[in-house]
């Protein structure tokens, strides 16, 4: 992690601290148990929804095989344009609240997994009903949902969309998080 990047996601914060969670991008650690709980060898298309700096843009991109296709969304235009010369295999978009959109522009059916950064916590209840529509309506059945939180706040509305195979704790990332690794209900052959 690099100081400009570091800044740059001090500046997206503070431009608008409701839309980027924490002050800092996250840590190696929780970038890293986020990506350790994704089968990656079963995973043909991948969203990573709030990509900031690309902390975990950088696990992901070590995982995925080059056949993988690799969707990342991020708002603030200054981390999205600096993750597209990171990235240039993988598509870049603004809004995730336009996944499936996206997706179809992508010619991509549905996702294997999504992983997110996004503060749920910081949302209007329209935006987070939004997302959470978007993300189902996008993950094939049994396909694997990863974001981590500040805090629990999100356990049972999570609960109600999908399976939550385990929370993981995450201390040494500021603030500390929760890992939430979900699976959508059903499986691939429904």
């Amino acid at each position: 992690m690099s100081i400009n990047e570091n800044f740059l996601f001090l500046q997206g914060f503070l431009k608008n601290p409701k839309r980027v969670g924490s002050v800092i991008p996250s840590s190696r650690f929780l970038a890293a148990k986020m990506v350790q709980a994704v089968p990656w060898n079963e995973v043909k298309a991948v969203a990573e929804l709030g990509s900031g700096t690309g902390a975990i843009t950088r696990f992901i991109k070590t995982q995925a095989t080059g056949s993988t296709k690799v969707l990342l969304f991020e708002m603030d235009k200054k981390m999205r344009n600096n993750l597209r010369i990171e990235y240039p295999d993988f598509a870049c978009h603004s809004n995730a609240c336009h996944l499936d959109k996206k997706m179809n522009e992508e010619g991509i059916g549905q996702l294997d997994c999504i992983i997110s950064g996004l503060p749920f916590f910081n949302f209007t209840s329209e935006m987070r009903e939004t997302l959470l529509h978007q993300i189902m309506k996008a993950l094939k059945p049994g396909g694997m949902f990863v974001a981590y939180q500040y805090s629990l706040q999100m356990k049972k509305q999570l609960a109600e969309e999908l399976i939550i195979e385990k929370i993981e704790f995450v201390p040494f990332n500021f603030p500390p998080a929760f890992v939430y690794i979900c699976r959508k209900k059903g499986n691939a052959s429904n």
